[in-house]
């Protein structure tokens, strides 16, 4: 529960930052009160979580040829897929998380957030590594 909980909060601070450092994403209304932001943060973060454990292993599978062929630099574009269906999902759960266009926007936000996964990765022990 408690790596859950971690993994979550990455994400969220990864989801806001891609929001404020790529102009095409929007996450959370401007004119909504602090609470209202944090909690539609910590949501989008869990259904992102979501779409990353059940949908991503099968994108990565099945593009596994062209991320063998470009040395890995697909995932890239595969992380901004996972971004992009996190969108559509958001919008039909009504969160206010919006991604523009795939490409530059869900591709450059999923590069920031895997920045700030791998930052969080070198910082926070695993679990195997804390007992």
């Amino acid at each position: 529960m408690r790596q859950l909980l971690i993994r979550t909060g990455v994400n969220a601070i990864g989801l806001w930052l891609a929001a404020l450092l790529v102009p095409g994403i929007t996450l959370a209304q401007a004119g909504t009160s602090t609470s209202s932001k944090v909690a539609t943060v910590i949501l989008v973060a869990l259904v992102f979580g979501l779409v990353n454990a059940v949908v991503k292993p099968i994108a990565k599978g099945c593009s596994f040829p062209l991320i063998v062929v470009t040395l890995g630099l697909f995932t890239f574009v595969v992380n901004g897929l996972m971004l992009a269906l996190t969108s559509w999902l958001s919008g039909k759960l009504g969160l206010a998380f919006h991604v523009d266009e795939f490409w530059w926007d869900a591709v450059l936000g999923a590069l920031v957030i895997t920045l700030v996964s791998m930052a969080a990765n070198l910082v926070l022990p695993e679990r195997d590594e804390v007992r």
